[in-house]
């Protein structure tokens, strides 16, 4: 073997290495389980404190809730702890933003880790990013309307969901829209890894759909007049026993239109 060829093979195999190195660290980063990253904020733990510190209702023309947040603190139904379960009368028959709950703090760009359980059949809620952009959490729908959708912008990567009665996980990274002397220039931007598995790259979102009951700007020029503020990660109730655990977020600045991780 002369030598260029012997440097090729040595290129080619750290390369490689250096591949299934970033494959590891990525696996051990996402999916059920998967603990805070360094930088990250631990925004819900299970408990009663953490609920009613960081979240209150997200006050839309719908809603039609009180405070304190009503969502109750139950066990968790597969492990040790406890969750947060959506059900909250004020909601029954699936009247999402009448009880919806919002972080108390602001993101722009940001990685998100948020885990959910649904208990029954056609169990439904959704987790919206600056609570505008719902990644859907829907089961039984496979169509752009669900599970794990990026709402009515891709398909429903439903392969990757575990089931009713099983904890699932979206890993998120989100680029916030661009704006140049209050002109929107460059639409938000998301990548998502579901139950460690990667289903959207880089996915465009061009409105926020739902209108206004749905989130911020929802009422906004049919959805497209997406306004420049940072805004909370929101949790849908809509009449389902859907619930949540371990969230944590990471603020982030993504200089370039890229969220790939």
């Amino acid at each position: 073997m002369n030598t260029r060829v012997l440097l090729a093979a040595i290129c080619s195999f750290m390369f490689c290495f250096s591949t299934v190195l970033a494959d590891d660290s990525i696996s051990d980063s996402v999916g059920v389980g998967s603990k805070p990253s360094k930088n990250s904020e631990v925004i819900f733990d299970g408990t009663h404190d953490m609920l009613h510190a960081k979240w209150v209702y997200w006050e839309g023309p719908r809603f039609s809730s009180s405070m304190p947040i009503k969502w109750e603190i139950v066990e968790d139904p597969v492990d040790d702890g406890t969750a947060v379960s959506t059900m909250e009368p004020a909601a029954a028959g699936g009247k999402y933003g009448a009880a919806d709950i919002v972080t108390k703090k602001k993101f722009r760009d940001f990685r998100l880790h948020v885990e959910f359980l649904i208990t029954k059949t056609g169990g439904n809620s959704g987790v919206y990013l600056q609570n505008r952009f719902e990644i859907q959490v829907l089961d039984g729908d496979k169509t752009k309307h669900g599970m794990g959708a990026v709402i009515n912008e891709t398909e429903s990567p439903y392969e990757a969901y575990n089931g009713i009665g099983k904890w699932n996980s979206y890993d998120i990274r989100f680029r916030a829209a661009r704006f140049e002397d209050g002109k929107l220039i460059e639409q938000p931007l998301v990548t998502m890894y579901f139950n460690g598995k990667k289903v959207h790259v880089n996915v465009v979102i061009h409105k926020v759909w739902g209108g206004p009951n749905s989130g911020v700007d929802g009422g906004n020029d049919k959805g497209f007049g997406i306004t420049d503020t940072p805004q909370g990660l929101k949790l849908q109730a809509e009449g389902h026993d859907v619930r949540y655990r371990n969230i944590w977020i990471e603020k982030l600045d993504i200089k370039e239109a890229d969220t790939d991780f």
